[in-house]
């Protein structure tokens, strides 16, 4: 098995080898953001309750997002670590990798299901809920906080799924927990009377589904690299955590944007207007989740390419991968711009049907998505250097871009109304594009060119 996997990444049209890997990552992560979105979808449309429950559950996207990001400190820490060995031809060092990790991730998520649930009250009010949201915004909370062990598992091990070069695989874990999901959502929301404690109920069902579909594969015969028990090591655990820092520190820096967005809403706009511009804010959220999501899965799907060519002292491989793969990034951000701008309340009306709310979520989806078609250049170039261990480069790119988004996020409502905070999201896309770009052409080829230089 082991031997087929390099044939596939070292030797293949690498056209071919991008798009294999791409596509069924990208469209798995597209099938994930239903788990938010389906549960958003019914939640919104309960009847008299719906819009100020959907504001409720929007407060809890940011815990979501954070206890999520264990899952990529460790899965997309320990993925390209495995992909450069598996390059190197170090099978038993990668083996050792994926033991550590699926330790790590056990702990990790044990130790966060506790933490988080202890402090859940306080962090519901310091994320933007209301008296009126709040309740909502617990029931919710509450029961998804329970099935943590499932989401960290099912996300971050699904990683050393596709770094093997099962991309299919890892999109079926994904669409399992999905279409779970969409089935049972209106069982347990509105056939059993249990409203948005319900969504959550039928979310941590789907979690355990791809969790137990990730493990019974990795601990099976077919993947080359397979979940052992033994090998730990704190030096393992540190070089996996040194290299998932940077996908973590993203991931849980968007949660500070999205936490002083709500914050920020809430407090020029009030409790009245505060909590309809934070239902806006929930919708418009939901689709960028359609935008960066797949756009991610492009991104990190092939990171193994990248990864594995490093290794193998492959930099004109390296080169022809970033190219096809900001192609595809840009093929696809250039579609999900055009649909933003010319028909985003076919998206909004599929929460609520309130005029008032579909021309307030309109309005604000075609500002925040003006700098979307930028983000392909921006995801290439930080997962790319991601992808190949180069943490330091890709932390600092992401986090100029978001440095930018929080400045803004103060600025705009105290100097031109809280009306307008949604144009934060295309300044931060714009700025952050042109310094990535710009550090690109500075850096990328002189690492690429002392490969060379080692390799001859």
């Amino acid at each position: 098995m082991a031997t087929g996997i390099r044939n596939t990444l070292d030797t293949d049209n690498m056209g071919g080898l991008v798009w294999r890997l791409a596509f069924p990552s990208m469209l798995a992560q597209f099938v994930s953001v239903l788990y938010s979105i389906v549960d958003r979808m019914y939640i919104g449309n309960i009847p008299e309750i719906g819009e100020v429950a959907l504001a409720g559950v929007g407060v809890c996207g940011p815990i979501v997002t954070l206890v999520s990001s264990a899952a990529f400190l460790v899965g997309i820490g320990g993925a390209p670590l495995v992909s450069i060995r598996m390059g190197q031809k170090n099978y038993r060092s990668a083996e050792a990798i994926l033991a550590n990790c699926f330790l790590m991730l056990t702990v990790i998520s044990l130790g966060l299901t506790v933490v988080s649930l202890l402090m859940k009250q306080h962090l519901l009010m310091w994320f933007g809920a209301s008296e009126v949201t709040y309740v909502y915004a617990n029931e919710y909370i509450t029961v998804y906080l329970l099935g943590t062990f499932f989401a960290l598992m099912s996300t971050g091990m699904n990683q050393f799924i596709i770094c093997q070069g099962f991309a299919k695989t890892g999109m079926l874990s994904v669409m399992v927990g999905a279409v779970c999901n969409i089935i049972l959502d209106p069982v347990f929301i509105f056939l059993l009377g249990m409203g948005v404690r319900g969504a959550a109920v039928a979310t941590v069902i789907s979690q355990m589904a791809s969790c137990l579909f990730v493990l019974s594969f990795l601990f099976g015969k077919k993947p080359g690299i397979r979940i052992t028990f033994g090998k730990y090591h704190w030096f393992i655990m540190k070089r996996v955590m040194l290299v998932g820092l940077t996908p973590f520190l993203i991931v849980a820096f968007d949660n500070v944007l999205i936490i002083s967005l709500n914050a920020v809403i809430q407090k020029y706009g009030g409790e009245g207007q505060g909590d309809v511009l934070l239902t806006c804010a929930t919708i418009l959220q939901s689709f960028m989740l359609i935008v960066t999501m797949p756009l991610s899965g492009i991104t990190t799907g092939t990171q193994t390419i990248l990864g594995f060519n490093y290794g193998a002292k492959r930099p004109d491989r390296i080169i022809r991968a970033e190219k096809y793969i900001f192609l595809m990034c840009l093929v696809f951000t250039s579609i999900m711009f055009a649909i933003a701008q010319t028909v985003p309340e076919i998206f909004v009306k599929i929460f609520t049907q309130d005029e008032k709310y579909v021309s307030l979520t309109v309005d604000a989806i075609r500002v925040y998505t003006l700098g979307v078609i930028p983000l392909a250049a921006q995801y290439t170039i930080v997962d790319g250097f991601t992808g190949m261990g180069i943490s330091s480069v890709a932390i600092s790119l992401s986090t100029f871009r978001k440095t930018i988004f929080l400045v803004c996020v103060f600025l705009i409502p105290p100097l031109v109304g809280v009306e307008h905070v949604f144009y934060t999201e295309p300044i931060s896309d714009f700025l952050g594009a042109i310094c990535s770009v710009t550090v690109f052409c500075l850096l990328f080829k002189k690492i690429i060119g002392y490969k060379k230089e080692s390799a001859s």
